[in-house]
C-alpha cells in the first residue's frame, strides 16, 4: 500500500519545517503551507487525495485570531469526522487539541531544548521506542485540557506532551528535529543570556542521538495509518 501524506506546515515565513518533516515521513507526501492559506481538499470518508495528515509546529498561537487559523479548524474537524488519521506536532498538538473542544493557554514561560518525556500507558505510536524518550521543545502554549474522549500518552514537568482522540494524535515535542534545527531555534529566540546558556548545554551529542530514536514514532504513524485502513468497515 502506498500511504498518501498531506503535510500542513503552519510555519510562518522560511523554516526547516517542511525540510524535517519530508525527510522523515517515509511516504508519499503533499506540502501544503497553511499560514500563506494552503489548506488540504476537504476529505469524504470514501474520496481523499490523502491517507492521513501531519501538521507541523508554528511560531503563532493555536488561539490567535488568523483567518487561515479559523479555516483550518473548520477543516480538521471536516477531517475528523471523516475518519482521517492526523499527527500534529508541538502547535500542530495544541491546534488539534483546541480544535477537537480541548483548551490551550499561555504558560508564560518557555519550555526550551533537549529534555525527558515519559509515556503514559501503551500506544502503537511508541512502539519500540525507550521511556522516558527524549527530544527537542520548543514553546510557550501548552494543552491545559483535552478534548472529551481523548486519552493523555505522555507528560513532563510542563504538562500533557502526547494524547490521542481516534485516530488522531498530538504531540508536544519535535520528534523530527535534528542538531541543526535545534541550533537554528535558539538563535532565533531572543532569550536571556542564562536561559540562552542554559538550553545551548543540552544541544549535546548523547541528546541529539537519542532524539533521533523518537523519529520512529513517523513509521509508527505510517503503521497507524495502514493498519487503520484496512479495518472491516473503513472506507478505504
Amino acid at each position: 500500500m502506498s500511504v498518501q501524506i498531506a503535510v500542513v506546515d503552519a510555519s510562518l515565513g522560511d523554516t526547516p519545517a517542511e525540510r524535517n518533516l519530508t525527510r522523515e515521513i517515509d511516504a508519499d507526501t503533499t506540502v501544503y503551507k497553511a499560514s500563506a492559506g494552503e489548506i488540504p481538499p476537504t476529505p469524504g470518508r470514501r474520496d481523499r487525495e490523502y491517507d492521513a495528515v501531519v501538521i507541523s509546529g508554528s511560531q503563532t498561537a493555536a488561539y490567535d485570531d488568523h483567518g487561515w487559523i479559523h479555516e483550518l479548524t473548520a477543516w480538521a474537524r471536516n477531517a475528523q469526522r471523516a475518519d482521517v488519521p492526523m499527527l500534529g506536532i508541538c502547535w500542530g498538538h495544541q491546534f488539534l487539541a483546541q480544535a477537537f473542544g480541548g483548551r490551550v493557554v499561555d504558560m508564560d514561560e518557555y519550555e526550551i531544548g533537549y529534555r525527558t518525556i515519559e509515556q503514559r500507558g501503551d500506544d502503537p505510536l511508541f512502539a519500540d521506542l525507550g521511556d522516558p524518550m527524549t527530544a527537542f521543545q520548543t514553546h510557550s502554549d501548552r494543552v491545559a485540557e483535552l478534548p472529551t474522549g481523548a486519552v493523555e500518552l505522555a507528560r513532563n514537568d510542563y504538562g500533557i506532551q502526547a494524547f490521542r482522540l481516534g485516530a488522531s494524535y498530538g504531540l508536544q515535542f519535535h520528534p523530527e528535529y535534528d542538531r541543526q534545527t535545534a541550533e537554528w531555534i535558539l538563535e532565533s529566540k531572543d532569550l536571556a543570556a542564562d536561559t540562552h546558556e542554559a538550553v545551548a548545554a543540552t544541544i549535546i551529542e548523547d541528546n541529539v542521538a537519542a532524539a533521533a530514536e523518537t523519529a520512529t514514532l513517523f513509521d509508527n504513524f505510517l503503521d497507524i495509518v495502514a493498519n487503520h485502513a484496512r479495518q472491516p468497515g473503513q472506507p478505504w
